[in-house]
């Protein structure tokens, strides 16, 4: 009967955040980050982003797929140019994802909203966005000729 109340108790979310982690790392394995800065997305099928369609500036997470995936591939010059704040969360994630696969193999919740932490990824999150609208103000022109061709911005306009 105890075994069946700790397999109830397990964190099974637990499990689930390792498992998105473990996706996240396969993909950025299989994926070769585009040596433009940004863009490895598409790739995937995904868009390129709005903010450099619209604006041909970045938006703060231009580039941390191809931060992620240049990571992954031991090129760190291309990952910290395509986004620096890329190693630092994928660092985070990973760090996160071990923690809780090795808490529900203890059968144990890892707990991450303590004040400390909540204050820390406060900070974080700040220096983020505070990175993000330097980065969309000092960084025009960003776009790839192929984005600038899909939002219609021609050469000559810049």
């Amino acid at each position: 009967m105890a075994r069946a109340s700790l397999v109830q108790d397990r964190p099974w979310s637990q499990l689930g955040f390792f498992g998105a982690w473990l996706f996240a790392t396969s993909v950025g394995i299989v994926l070769q980050p585009s040596h433009a800065g940004h863009g490895t997305h598409q790739l995937l099928g995904l868009p390129p982003c709005p903010s450099v369609l619209l604006f041909d500036r970045p938006c703060p997470g231009c580039g941390m797929t191809t931060s992620w995936c240049a990571l992954l591939h031991g090129d760190w010059g291309l990952a910290v140019h395509a986004n620096p704040f890329g190693p630092v969360f994928y660092a985070v994630f990973t760090f996160a994802a071990m923690a809780a696969l090795i808490g529900f193999a203890q059968g144990r919740r890892v707990d991450m909203g303590s004040p400390r932490i909540s204050r820390i990824s406060g900070w974080v999150v700040g220096a983020f966005i505070v990175f993000g609208l330097a980065r969309f103000a000092l960084s025009p022109h960003y776009g790839t000729s192929t984005e600038r061709m899909i939002a219609g911005i021609s050469a000559s306009s810049r």
